[in-house]
């Protein structure tokens, strides 16, 4: 037994049992009607995205509002979005592990989930902007007496690469770091076929030395091998643009600047659903404000890196000399889009600056709200990047044609937003939300007295 010291309750004591018993109650008991409610709203949402798909097979790639020389529209700005969403899972789940930050076990199986599901929806964007999504299994290197081979100097198969590579990885930590936990829904299932199921998942995890031996070494190579992927992975994306030579793009830093990026906005949505789900999940003494507020700093500090960025790329424009590239970061404030560019630095700049009160990041309405501006902010930014660049290209000629949302562009938006939200909502109610192995090793943690001695 433990005494919990928390900022949402009182002095608690817990137990092993009493811990297991709050964290699986969600897989054992039935939902409420809001989790109903919020269910249909997502899958609403969700079915634009379906929607949206079937239109384009059908009818081609022109049902959304890209042109020439804008073929990089929403979807290139929402798959670099939901890629960034992705990296800061990893990242706060391995990073935090490999430098032993014991608050992470509160967090992270959450935030490894936020990784899985993003990427998966990522993945459908890259093949819509093919054009001819049924030819896509093209890009794999699969055998075939056809001598189709991808071709590695293509940016897209940089993508491919990437992405299935990171996805894989991202899935198999999530999974690897559940099995555990699936052991313990296994034994406590009264339902047959609940227990047949996660008997399945858990696969013979009997918990005995020799399971936990093996299982901490592997987690341990796991997080060292997703750090480094995840950081290619995003620095390979920017890479994509970097190399293309359009006014705004062709820059050495967007690598750490896509990086800095993407963990700032992750971390923005992990705190979108965190600070609603706790509550909904009556996890307060586990998931505390202290855990939030940590987050909430980690923020701070990539939206300084961030800022920082903003103000080189204007630098190194005018210290460049080139016309386009001057002309280029003009536009951005200035031009058809201006509204996109004062959004952008509105919600990523100004509004972050709250969190160095401490008052603000121990309040769940503003921390919530903030969050919320990082992500509005955050996708206006790959649009201010991927969109008004290739609007003000290197032909004068072409300036006059603008970008503008049609319908089908924004059910794919909402419809990307409705399943991931969709896949969150599914995830309470099946696995375990915070690891109970882990998160008993810190709470349960025999602590010294003032004398030094063990109580």
């Amino acid at each position: 037994m433990t005494t919990l010291q928390s900022n949402d309750a009182s002095e608690v004591k817990l137990t092993a049992s009493q811990i297991t018993d709050d964290i699986t109650r969600p897989i054992f008991t039935k939902p409420p009607l809001l989790w109903h409610g919020a269910i249909a709203a997502t899958q609403g949402l969700a079915g634009l995205l379906v929607i949206a798909i079937a239109f384009y097979v059908i009818e081609g790639y022109g049902i959304f509002g890209v042109n020439q020389p804008v073929n990089w529209g929403n979807d290139i700005t929402t798959y670099i979005f939901w890629i960034g969403i992705a990296v800061a899972g990893t990242l706060v789940s391995s990073v935090l592990f490999l430098f032993r930050q014991q608050w992470r076990t509160a967090v992270n199986r959450s935030t490894e989930a936020m990784t899985v599901f993003a990427v998966q929806i990522a993945g459908l964007f890259p093949l819509i902007h093919t054009g001819r999504p049924w030819v896509d299994f093209w890009l794999m290197p699969y055998p075939n007496d056809r001598l189709l081979w991808p071709n590695l100097k293509s940016a897209i198969v940089w993508d491919v690469f990437a992405l299935t590579a990171y996805a894989t990885t991202s899935i198999i930590f999530w999974y690897y770091g559940l099995i555990p936990d699936f052991a313990t829904v296994r034994d406590r299932a009264t339902n047959k076929w609940q227990r047949m199921i996660y008997s399945v998942l858990a696969m013979g995890w009997r918990g005995n030395a020799k399971d936990w031996v093996h299982y901490e070494r592997a987690y341990s190579q796991f997080a060292w091998i997703a750090t480094p992927l995840v950081i290619g992975m995003h620095s390979t994306i920017a890479i994509l643009a970097a190399v293309g030579k359009v006014p705004g793009w062709h820059a050495t830093i967007f690598g750490p600047y896509f990086v800095s990026g993407a963990i700032f906005g992750g971390l923005a949505m992990a705190l979108v659903f965190l600070i609603p789900m706790r509550s909904m999940l009556k996890l307060q003494l586990y998931i505390t404000i202290d855990h939030l507020e940590k987050l909430a700093k980690v923020m701070l500090v990539c939206g300084l890196i961030v800022s920082y960025v903003y103000l080189m790329e204007y630098f190194a424009a005018w210290w460049s000399e080139s016309t386009y590239e001057r002309h280029q970061f003009l536009y951005r404030p200035l031009g058809n889009w201006w509204f996109a560019w004062w959004i952008m630095m509105t919600c990523n700049v100004v509004i972050p600056q709250l969190l160095w009160f401490k008052a603000i990041r121990r309040n769940l309405f503003a921390l919530m709200g903030i969050a919320i501006a990082v992500n509005i902010g955050m996708w206006f930014e790959r649009f201010v990047i991927i969109s008004l660049s290739v609007m003000q290209d290197h032909l004068p000629s072409s300036w006059d044609a603008s970008f503008s949302f049609r319908t089908f562009d924004w059910f794919i938006l909402g419809g990307s937003f409705g399943l991931f939200f969709f896949f969150i909502l599914g995830f309470v109610r099946v696995v375990p939300v915070i690891s109970i192995a882990e998160i008993k090793s810190t709470l349960l943690k025999p602590h010294k007295n003032r004398d030094g001695h063990h109580g």
